[in-house]
């Protein structure tokens, strides 16, 4: 796992080391192990290493392949390296490391760029060929590793963060209206290729874009997620199928030349993940945090995360945060961020991620089984809707369209993006039960705009590495064929629940549904509302003139007031986005 980024430039020039400094400082964290860079006339490319496999100097990058007449910049995990590596040698391929890098460079000279196809894993890269005279860029099928780029015309730049971009000035920070709108009203998710910048894009998961030299460009989707529902096959059949793949993604994530820990909640997620580790593992870590309650919301969920750690004899952390120490770690946790988050988990998961690497560098999380398995308390209000879209937005969105005109200032208004983007991804083929529309958009773009970059930014940001097994591609595929009835039967995750009755105890399974809970930031009091007065009334904030102010003094009044569907803070969404552009300098 670490940190990548580049200059392609079309007309051949050789980009100055300067430019790659500047983006390689603002990704520190990703990789504090090591770093480099590859400068030839039109490419540059600059890495920042977390040595995970192959700890050794030989798996330094970007790593060049001279007789191939290729190199690359790569950020992931490839989880099956190390059986593509005995296919590669079989065609008479030599290696000189273990690192999966390397596997990647003579896949691509085997197969071509649908090798990507052949992957397991998460990924994002850029692969200079020399030969061919071309750059190949990808992306994982599900998204969990992010790419940013800028497309101009005689050249493109890219790195894991909008802020290393933004640091070597490859962009103006002007912001992109239609994004404010999926901001502010499609709970923060801002599908990709857009972003917040109106000329900063992410290349789109499952997806890889081919560049000739002369600029001209292919971009083509290698995997899509279809539903199609096997009716036939039985429940305990399904329980069978789902226990096999589950433990073939967890199997698959503890390749590593490091020991694997687990981040557990105490829920069925993690609670499952830490089960099936322990079936492969004599010794687990894991690692909980909690907060103090505000008002008659509580802030942790230890009890169950102490019956999981106990049931399987784990090596376990509580990690207790004051709220207060939650104040003075915002700063640092926003500037983390690759883009705005909104979450109020965000912070949670940053403290986090910072106890944790002090003596684990990998971890397996349990995010995505919510949106693949139909956890979500809107799935259900899905079924039989003859207007789905308007059950989909009552369900989810965070403002109505006018609200969001209301508060946004009128240079920053756009049409109603986000329920046209809903709309039409919901009448897209592959999809035709309600419930199924809404666990396509969701496992393809609220999961990874929200959830799976959260977790890869605020864990990213203290060099520890989260995998995640329910992203596995064959599991996101087996349960896009598990018909909704078994996936929504008690309470919702109905087929799951069954699949961890043969793991997990009964109390663990069927609890009430929990969150990552920090209610200091949605229930915004004393030094928190103060905090949020700070932000939006500063001079920064009324130059910007982003939000209009009398929408401001509303929220500001009463914030307790102004929740969203899904139990956010209004108030605190106005307060990161302004917050987050501040910090990052734009």
């Amino acid at each position: 796992m670490c940190g990548i980024c580049g200059v392609l430039s079309f007309d051949q020039d050789v980009e100055s080391e300067d430019t790659l400094t500047q983006m390689l400082r603002q990704m520190e964290g990703r990789g504090p192990d090591d770093h480099g860079m590859h400068i030839v006339p039109g490419t540059a490319l600059g890495h920042r290493r977390l040595s995970i496999i192959d700890l050794s100097q030989a798996g330094h990058q970007p790593m060049i392949d001279p007789e191939l007449g290729l190199a690359i910049t790569y950020n992931g995990e490839i989880y099956n390296y190390r059986q593509l590596k005995d296919e590669l040698l079989q065609y008479g391929y030599t290696f000189r490391t273990g690192s999966d890098t390397e596997v990647l460079l003579k896949a691509y000279a085997h197969w071509g760029e649908r090798f990507v196809e052949k992957l397991y894993g998460m990924y994002a890269f850029c692969l200079h060929d020399q030969k061919q005279r071309r750059w190949l860029l990808a992306r994982d099928r599900l998204g969990i590793k992010p790419l940013y780029y800028v497309d101009k015309p005689n050249k493109l730049s890219f790195a894991s963060s909008i802020q290393a971009l933004l640091a070597a000035r490859q962009f103006q920070p002007d912001l992109a209206p239609q994004a404010l709108h999926y901001y502010l009203s499609f709970h923060a998710v801002v599908p990709a290729p857009m972003t917040i910048f109106r000329e900063v894009k992410k290349l789109e998961p499952g997806t890889y874009l081919m560049i000739e030299e002369d600029g001209r460009r292919r971009q083509e989707r290698y995997w899509q997620l279809n539903y199609s529902p096997q009716p036939d096959v039985t429940e305990e059949e399904w329980v069978d199928r789902l226990l096999s793949v589950l433990r073939a993604s967890v199997k698959r994530r503890l390749v590593s030349d490091v020991p694997v820990g687990a981040l557990l909640s105490g829920g069925l997620d993690s609670s499952l993940i830490v089960a099936l580790m322990r079936e492969e593992l004599d010794d687990v870590r894991t690692y909980s945090i909690g907060f103090e309650d505000v008002e008659s919301e509580e802030g942790n969920e230890f009890v169950y995360s102490d019956l999981v750690a106990q049931t399987f004899a784990t090596e376990h952390q509580k990690i207790f945060v004051d709220s207060r120490q939650l104040l003075t770690e915002i700063r640092s946790c926003v500037r983390a961020m690759a883009e705005p988050q909104v979450s109020h988990d965000a912070v949670g998961f940053y403290l986090l991620s910072r106890e944790v690497s002090k003596r684990t560098k990998v971890v397996l999380s349990g995010q995505g089984a919510d949106e693949v398995f139909a956890g979500y308390h809107w799935y259900p209000k899905m079924q039989e809707q003859a207007d789905p879209l308007s059950a989909y937005q009552a369900a989810f969105f965070d403002r109505s369209h006018t609200e969001v005109q209301e508060a946004l200032t009128p240079p920053y208004h756009a049409e109603n993006v986000s329920e046209l983007f809903v709309k039409e991804h919901f009448s897209q083929p592959g999809a035709d039960d309600p419930v199924d529309k809404a666990l396509r958009l969701d496992t393809g773009v609220m999961l990874v705009e929200d959830p799976v970059k959260r977790v890869d930014n605020m864990t990213m940001a203290w060099g520890l590495e989260a995998r995640v097994p329910f992203l596995d591609h064959e599991v996101v595929e087996l349960a896009a064929a598990i018909p909704s009835r078994f996936k929504l039967d008690n309470g919702g995750k109905g087929i799951l629940k069954k699949a961890a009755e043969r793991c997990l105890p009964h109390d663990v399974i069927y609890r009430k549904k929990g969150y990552f809970p920090v209610p200091a930031l949605k229930y915004l009091q004393g030094e928190y509302h103060q905090f949020a007065c700070d932000v939006l009334l500063s001079d920064t904030a009324r130059e910007r003139r982003l939000f209009d102010r009398d929408y401001v003094e509303k929220m500001l009044k009463d914030p307790d007031d102004h929740i969203t569907i899904l139990g956010g803070s209004k108030l605190w969404q106005l307060t990161l986005l302004d917050y987050w552009l501040q910090q990052i300098g734009a």
